[in-house]
């Protein structure tokens, strides 16, 4: 089944729940603010969409976590990041080994 890791607020979230559920495609959605991505789930997404470094949004609110993390490196910075959701691009769209960040629905509409 595949996953929708976002926010409530976040606009791009909004719709890939949408875009989801007018196709009638299962999903299930994760609420950053309450549980956030595993250290397995946010490994896996990193390595499928070419690294750690695209997950960061570089747009994100928290500018002094930006600023820490791009000083840090392997474990010290993943967990780091993991402690920090809220600078991840959202949504993250997990479909088994496949993944997406932020809208995508031309990649989505190839996916089964």
């Amino acid at each position: 089944m595949m996953q929708i890791f976002g926010t409530k607020k976040c606009n791009d979230t909004k719709k890939a729940v949408r875009f989801f559920k007018e196709r009638g495609i299962k999903f299930q959605f994760i609420d950053m603010k309450e549980k956030g991505m595993s250290k397995g789930e946010f490994t896996s997404v990193a390595q499928s969409v070419g690294g750690i470094d695209k997950l960061i949004n570089e747009n994100a609110k928290d500018k002094d976590m930006l600023a820490l993390i791009q000083h840090m490196s392997g474990d010290d910075r993943l967990e780091k990041i993991l402690e920090n959701q809220q600078i991840i691009i959202t949504p993250v769209v997990r479909n088994g080994k496949q993944a997406t960040l932020g809208y995508q629905p031309d990649i989505w509409k190839n996916w089964r």
